[in-house]
């Protein structure tokens, strides 16, 4: 059994016991979650395809940790122009693991 969730503007296909790195999510570790953006819902054969949410569905999560991601160094050069701009980001991340499908 699986099921595709929409957090964070992104979409992800997860399965009970599942580690999923999504976008920062506001909850302490340990805690639990539930997100109800439930895109579809797959059991074998049956599948369940949300228009666009599947109604009365849920998955819960259990928050593992939260953390950054590695540096995405961006660079801007303008040639002949004694012009250069270096800058980096780094994107914050929760990784949650799948504890429950419910549809």
């Amino acid at each position: 059994m699986y099921a595709v969730v929409s957090t964070g503007g992104k979409q992800y296909r997860v399965a009970e016991g599942d580690l999923c790195r999504v976008e920062k999510l506001d909850a302490d570790e340990g805690a639990a979650v539930e997100i109800d953006k439930v895109l579809m819902i797959a059991d074998g054969d049956k599948v369940n395809i949300g228009t666009p949410y599947v109604e009365g569905g849920k998955v819960t999560a259990t928050v593992k940790a939260h953390g950054r991601a590695k540096k995405v160094e961006i660079m801007k050069f303008r040639r002949r122009k004694h012009h250069q701009k270096k800058t980096g980001h780094r994107q914050y991340y929760t990784d949650i693991e799948i504890t429950g499908i419910k549809g």
